[in-house]
């Protein structure tokens, strides 16, 4: 077993723990995602492969087997139940309110020895419980947790290169993208109704360019629309299909 911490960003808490480093397990996923427009997704019989949105970003993901246990001799922990231990982690796993009104689980570092130092998030934990008091108090936890990791918050023009001492496929991230951030309140999704005839079976749909105008109120706005839906072919889109329409500041820049 190993002694590994997590330290709360903005409060400096230390949760200490003790981890087996034969169950580290490592995942990650590149920013690619199968193509799509309004009507489903882009493919066709004679493609070997679904076509690929590059997106950008991704996930490094770390699962975490931790232990807990008040019962170790010479301990000077002072409680029979070990939950009180691993409670600080479950509540990194909650939402927490910020200043400007949104919610998110609180930054925090995993730490152990001079090699790992990574800024993420908790995005799951679970835990079994063992070795039970006469009043049903567990002493031993067994807790496995999926830790996402974050950028690196750096200084203005850093150039988010690897730092030394980190192991290179967990190294920090550059600075995040700045672009805006959409609350899932300020996204709507609009169901296309249908127009006044049919063709190859399938019922037409509003046009991209009347959507703009009666949302936006300015119908030049439809090719921004359809690049922030993925929307390859405008004439495409059929009764029924979904649009998702965020504030006008989220959507691409005109070229």
């Amino acid at each position: 077993m190993e002694r590994v911490a997590f330290i709360i960003e903005e409060t400096g808490q230390r949760i200490g723990c003790l981890l087996n480093p034969e169950m580290v397990v490592v995942r990650r996923l590149a920013g690619v995602r199968p193509r799509r427009s309004a009507g489903g997704p882009v493919t066709a019989a004679v493609l070997a492969d679904d076509p690929l949105l590059y997106t950008g970003g991704g996930t490094t993901e770390l699962r975490l087997d931790l232990l807990f246990d008040v019962s170790l001799a010479g301990s000077s922990i002072g409680t029979d139940n070990v939950r009180e231990l691993t409670r600080p982690l479950w509540e990194l796993a909650e939402n927490a309110a910020r200043e400007d009104g949104y919610s998110r689980p609180p930054l925090v570092r995993f730490v152990w020895g001079k090699t790992w130092n990574i800024p993420g998030v908790v995005a799951a934990v679970a835990e079994r419980l063992e070795s039970f008091t006469p009043g049903g108090a567990p002493r031993r936890s067994w807790l496995r947790m999926r830790f996402l990791r974050v950028a690196e918050r750096t200084a203005p023009g850093a150039t988010g290169r690897p730092v030394p001492g980190l192991p290179s496929e967990l190294a920090p991230l550059g600075p995040a993208p700045s672009g805006p951030e959409i609350a899932p309140e300020q996204l709507r999704v609009l169901e296309l109704s249908g127009g006044t005839s049919a063709a190859n079976g399938r019922l037409p749909g509003e046009r991209l360019d009347e959507i703009a105008y009666r949302v936006y109120g300015d119908p030049s706005y439809w090719k921004r629309l359809a690049e922030f839906n993925d929307v390859d072919d405008p004439m495409s889109l059929s009764a029924g299909d979904r649009l998702e329409v965020p504030p006008a500041s989220a959507l691409p820049e005109r070229p």
